[in-house]
């Protein structure tokens, strides 16, 4: 999709409500998506898929099932939210877009399909949103570019997100935290009847360990109610992680991260090393290969493991090295965490690759060559729990830069620096996210140390462009 096609339709997009950017209640229902399903021809019916809820690790369980998919032979589409730095990403297959054509194409069958209904057509009067319309635009590309076989991640939720259209061939579960309370209920188990929305009549269930018996009884008795088998990836297989690529993890190197995972539904234990790094990435691991493995039974225990292996996704504790014009941070970490569940899982595995409470003070390199205490560039949207987040990171920076995360999402500063001046947290703030990125990546640079970006994809988004106008700027100042 070129620039100009993928700038005029962006700008229709922005025609239509765009929850992410701004959340209204009492706008979720799936009349608007039958309505327009059934104009298009029902494009989501062109391929078989696979449908991935949960309140975290919905889009690396999804690219997950996408390269095993794809390493099996077929042609494999993806849906993930939200995008980094290329909306493309957000309807993709593993590891490139599709060719220009096939989003130009359905762009245009889209716009037209739409702009030729009145108001008055659709259910309830009711326009349809950005994010329907989006989905609806996968649909579109999925069914042009011939795929076999679609991995679908739900957006919000499940019962009413715009994907609950699919027909799906299994429905794949993730842990449920309290998140979007105000849209999915107060409590996990409220949480827990929106995702099991998506359960479907006679289709197999897979769902992760769950924090209580209660909301894996939620689960149980949806899949009862449908006549849907259900297993329990813990129960099913036991997940073991058997290192980080060396015994000595190298800042500079890919670790990767060794994983063994057994269940009487595979011929052999499987092993891999897989690029998505945390314990909580093996136990998602553990439960695609299940999914993969209900349904598709004969498929080869060797293509799960080089799939899993193949599993990147921008924002997912992804390492960047070098990092474009500060040749002495070894590395930096890019993670979108932003609950404290997952704040916690990411901040275990940034300090088992480089270090935490045990460093010394920053510059003091120890005799393992590591370097000193790294550096957080840390910001948050107004609705995330920043009190139980901030904590997290007592004792482990240097140094610690607070911001909001880029334009489109409400930050409270006051709140956030209240909440890191209570976990007793020296920082610098500033709601110029462009200045303290730029002072972040610079007090790394000189303390050659890593750098740790989370909180927000919103925020890594930034980092990312903030780099890259860096890079083209160096390029034209090069060519003068």
């Amino acid at each position: 999709m070129n620039d100009d096609s993928l700038s005029f339709f962006m700008d229709w997009l922005d025609r239509y409500l765009n929850f992410e950017h701004n959340p209204k209640k009492g706008i979720f229902w799936l009349d608007t998506m039958d309505f327009f399903s059934d104009r298009l021809g029902h494009p989501e019916r062109a391929y078989r898929c696979l449908h991935v809820a949960g309140s975290k690790g919905k889009g690396s369980m999804s690219m997950m099932a996408a390269c095993i998919l794809e390493e099996a032979g077929y042609k494999v589409g993806v849906y993930t939210s939200p995008h980094i730095t290329d909306f493309r990403e957000r309807v993709t297959r593993p590891g490139s877009f599709f060719p220009d054509h096939v989003y130009e194409d359905s762009a245009r069958e889209l716009i037209a399909a739409v702009d030729a209904t009145d108001d008055d057509e659709l259910p309830g009067g009711r326009r349809p949103t950005w994010f329907e319309l989006v989905t609806l635009f996968a649909m579109l590309c999925f069914r042009r570019a011939g795929m076999d076989w679609v991995v679908w991640e739900v957006g919000l939720g499940g019962r009413l997100d715009s994907t609950n259209i699919v027909r799906p061939d299994c429905c794949l579960i993730g842990p449920i935290e309290k998140e979007h309370t105000e849209f999915l209920g107060d409590t996990l188990e409220a949480i827990a009847g929106e995702k099991a929305g998506i359960i479907k009549k006679g289709v197999p269930v897979v769902a992760a360990a769950q924090q209580t018996e209660s909301v894996r009884d939620v689960f149980r008795a949806k899949a009862a109610e449908c006549g849907s088998p259900i297993i329990f990836s813990d129960v099913e297989a036991r997940t073991e992680v058997t290192g980080y690529g060396q015994a000595e993890p190298k800042l500079g190197a890919d670790p990767g991260m060794g994983v063994c995972i057994s269940s009487a539904l595979f011929s052999r234990p499987l092993r891999t090393n897989i690029r998505l790094l945390g314990r909580f990435q093996a136990d998602n691991a553990a439960l695609v290969a299940l999914a993969l493995k209900t349904v598709l039974p004969e498929l080869d225990e060797g293509v799960i493991e080089q799939g899993l292996g193949k599993a990147v996704l921008p924002g997912r504790f992804e390492i960047v090295s070098p990092v474009s014009g500060f040749p002495h941070i070894p590395q930096m970490v890019l993670d979108g965490a932003h609950t404290p569940r997952s704040v916690s899982l990411t901040m275990e595995t940034f300090s088992r690759l480089y270090g935490g409470k045990e460093l010394p003070p920053a510059g003091i390199a120890t005799g393992t060559g590591r370097h000193g205490r790294p550096v957080l560039l840390f910001a948050s949207a107004a609705d995330k729990d920043v009190e139980d987040i901030a904590p997290l990171f007592t004792d482990c920076f240097a140094s610690v830069f607070l911001t909001r995360p880029g334009e489109t999402k409400a930050c409270d500063m006051g709140r956030l620096e209240n909440a890191f001046r209570a976990a007793g947290i020296d920082y610098t703030a500033n709601a110029d996210y462009l200045h303290i990125i730029g002072n972040a990546l610079g007090e790394a640079d000189r303390l050659a140390v890593p750098l740790l970006v989370t909180g927000s994809f919103y925020l890594v988004a930034e980092v990312k462009k903030y780099l890259s106008d860096l890079q083209r700027l160096a390029a034209g100042t090069d060519n003068l």
